[in-house]
């Protein structure tokens, strides 16, 4: 059986799929437990404790004075509030405690073991105290009597407390937690410093962090609105339970009743006090930290104006380099317009990226490690990019010369900032005409290695004729008057020439040559033959030669 040769990419197809889902379903794991950190009342839904926990949580986002103290001041009210929340739970499950216990009341047995025991843990308090004036021998039987049946009741009671029928207890184990949770939270909480807006990617980081924190502190508004509707819809509740009009003849429990529905309206008016002045002081503090997040827009639109700044300045400073060698050569202005080019590029992307990400903290150290690394991966690109710059100087090489690199000839059509490209060329002392072939370099050779350029200014070329005298002519009067031939077919040549190689030889003070035509007579197969050395402008040496050697021919074959 053949394996599909598309095997691996489905394989690694479905590895992604599930690293994916993978990651989308442990997404919660890197969240804060805050499920975990939630005190218990919270879990069993006795009192609620989210207003406290929003502003604990908010809390330590305050980086300025302002913030901190509005933070001090909304911790404060939530505290309260949640205060005046375990008061009125508490009067409320002391009236559910003192109420007749239904008679379908699941608990109802474990609360009549622990009434029972009550009774008895009084009775026995009584009997020791009586035995304890009298002085009776019996007053330590009685005593460990009272110990048994006390522990016999916290017993009941833990019975009752699990099933979730003392709910005073568990209300006063609640507050006690809070109370020690409080002291702890006062002296833990550190506020944060403000975010640093010196760069602009910090600018970026602290207005969106500064966004989150005032619609987290929006949400926390919110919820104190709801949480003041709440209290008011109760406080209406409470308040149709009252009586219109007094009752003269009310009993001593309907009077309790009506003090415990008083305390729970003041209970309520202070709570709804309370969620009123904390949603305020949240609004407050969404104020601040709107202002401040226009701080760090400004500070943002600044950043964004200097690069777009440096963007423009480097455009119109390209456009002055341009209008500056616009009267130089059209091949030297465009090596300019890129050398040019591409320093503004680089100043300009070096200046936007200290703009958005600062100056590094360790710049000797940052620069050393960058430049080795560049060098060791980029070495060719460095080399042939230098290379370019020694092409491209007083002596090197230009468009239309012809050169020798690396053991191949031609005439160069393009040199770029990395690489030279040439047209192959034949053999040069044979014909010169292209093959048809364009070879590329890396400019590297510049550098690393060496290179012939055959031509100077006006691609100047030696070329050689050599051809049999006839026996019965006279060698010497044939070679001077092929000279004079030569002399006069390459005149204009040689004298610009040697006008151009002057302008080398003062430069760097060295021997002058001579480029007139030369002529020597040397032993041949049937005879004597003349070979003649000329100058000639490599373009035309083709045309030269071929005049040359047909005049020369018509001078040999004449008569006498």
């Amino acid at each position: 059986m053949k394996t599909p040769k598309n095997l691996p990419a489905l394989v690694l197809a479905l590895l992604l799929a599930a690293c994916l889902f993978t990651y989308y379903a442990t997404r919660d794991s890197q969240r804060p437990a805050a499920h975990a950190k939630k005190s218990v009342a919270a879990e069993e839904q006795l009192v609620d404790t989210s207003l406290l926990e929003a502003a604990l949580k908010l809390s330590p986002q305050a980086a300025t004075a302002e913030e901190r103290a509005t933070a001090h001041e909304a911790w404060r009210l939530a505290d309260h509030e949640l205060d005046l929340s375990f008061a009125a739970a508490l009067r409320a499950a002391q009236a559910e405690a003192t109420a007749p216990v239904p008679a379908k009341d699941p608990l109802r047995p474990l609360r009549d073991r622990v009434a029972a025991l009550s009774d008895r843990v009084e009775a026995d308090q009584k009997r020791v105290a009586v035995l304890g004036k009298e002085e009776s021998d019996d007053l330590d039987l009685a005593q460990a009597q009272l110990d048994l049946d006390r522990d016999e009741l916290d017993d009941a009671r833990q019975d009752l407390a699990r099933e979730g029928g003392d709910k005073r207890a568990r209300l006063q184990r609640l507050l006690q937690e809070h109370e020690a949770s409080d002291k702890l939270a006062d002296q833990a909480v550190k506020f944060e410093a403000p975010a640093p807006t010196g760069t602009m990617a910090e600018q970026v980081h602290a207005w969106f962090a500064l966004r989150t924190y005032q619609s987290q502190l929006e949400a926390a508004e919110a919820q104190a609105g709801r949480h003041m509707k709440t209290l008011l819809e109760e406080h209406a509740a409470v308040e149709r339970q009252l009586p219109t009009a007094p009752e003269p003849s009310a009993s001593l429990a309907r009077l309790r009743q009506l003090a415990e529905l008083h305390k729970s309206l003041a209970g309520l008016d202070q709570a709804a006090q309370d969620t009123r002045q904390l949603a305020a002081a949240y609004r407050n503090w969404s104020g601040l930290v709107e202002r401040r997040q226009g701080a760090d827009l400004h500070l943002l639109l600044r950043s964004f104006a200097g690069i777009l700044a440096i963007l423009l300045a480097g455009l119109l400073v390209n456009g002055a380099v341009h209008r500056a060698f616009r009267g130089a050569d059209r091949h030297r202005l465009h090596q300019l317009h890129v050398i040019s080019r591409i320093t503004l590029q680089v100043l300009s992307l070096l200046v936007i990226l200290f703009i958005v990400f600062g100056m590094p903290t360790q710049l000797s150290t940052t620069i050393g490690l960058l430049t080795a690394g560049l060098t060791v991966v980029m070495k060719d690109f460095i080399v042939a990019f230098f290379g370019w710059f020694t092409l491209m100087g007083k002596n090197g090489i230009r468009v239309g010369d012809w050169v020798e690199i690396d053991g191949v000839s031609g005439e160069v059509i393009e040199i770029g900032i990395l690489k030279t490209v040439l047209l192959e060329l034949g053999n040069w002392t044979e014909t010169g005409h292209p093959t048809g072939r364009r070879v590329s370099f890396s400019n590297s050779f510049a550098g690393e290695k060496h290179y012939f350029n055959f031509s100077t200014a006006n691609q100047w070329l030696w070329d050689q004729l050599q051809m049999p005298l006839p026996p019965e002519s006279d060698p010497y009067q044939a070679a001077q008057r092929i000279r004079e031939i030569v002399e006069r077919e390459t005149q204009a040549d040689a004298d610009a020439a040697a006008a151009d190689w002057q302008r080398v030889t003062q430069q760097y003070g060295t021997k002058e040559f001579s480029a007139g035509p030369a002529v020597s007579l040397r032993p041949g197969i049937n005879g004597l033959d003349v070979l003649v050395r000329y100058i000639t402008r490599a373009p035309r040496r083709n045309a030269v030669k071929s005049k040359l050697l047909r005049e020369v021919v018509e001078l040999l074959h004449k008569p006498a």
